[in-house]
């Protein structure tokens, strides 16, 4: 259960405290069990988002809703957590990986990399290079064969061998501060 898409680990990294801790908020924001997407959209408070910020958060939704009924219950919650939190980091990047994979072919084309990073530019103001630079950054560093598509290989394989790059995606998508949300309540801080 623990094993989100073979990246979350076991239930032994994250100990009993810190899963009553999570689970006490998550019964909060949620005392139905399940999260739909609404509820995500509204624990996160994002509303009024473009429409490719929009497209991104449901990603994350679908991603995180591992046995796809349309709803997060408290399990894939905890696997996404601990995923998040203490996963290594090829976990990470498979996880990265699925979530930019937007048509679930395999590959990573251009548009649904640049289609990802102007999403969370929307969401987390992240600006240090436009969409379009950062995309043809990462296709010229780690598109070996030059197709215009990344497989999961050449992903996982160039980030790992490039630091600036692995800081560059890790910053950029990094889901923390979506869990840090959730974790203070931000319904009470509005």
């Amino acid at each position: 259960m623990f094993d989100a898409m073979g990246a979350a680990g076991s239930a032994d990294d994250i100990n009993a405290m810190e899963i009553h801790h999570w689970y006490t908020k998550f019964m909060k924001e949620c005392p139905s069990g399940q999260l739909c997407l609404h509820e995500f959209k509204h624990v996160l408070d994002l509303h009024g988002l473009t429409p490719e910020a929009n497209n991104y958060v449901e990603q994350v939704f679908h991603t995180f809703d591992m046995n796809k009924d349309g709803f997060i219950d408290f399990l894939e919650f905890i696997a996404a957590i601990n995923l998040v939190i203490r996963g290594k980091i090829d976990q990470k990047l498979k996880w990265y990986f699925k979530l930019y994979d937007a048509d679930g072919n395999g590959c990573i084309d251009k548009k649904e990399l640049l289609s990802i990073f102007r999403a969370i530019q929307a969401i987390n103001g992240y600006t240090n290079m436009s969409a379009e630079e950062f995309t043809n950054m990462i296709f010229q560093k780690i598109d070996v064969n030059n197709d215009g598509e990344l497989t999961l290989e050449e992903f996982i394989n160039g980030v790992e061998k490039d630091e600036d790059l692995m800081e560059l995606i890790t910053k950029s998508f990094d889901l923390s501060n979506v869990l840090k949300v959730i974790q203070n309540g931000r319904r009470n801080s509005v």
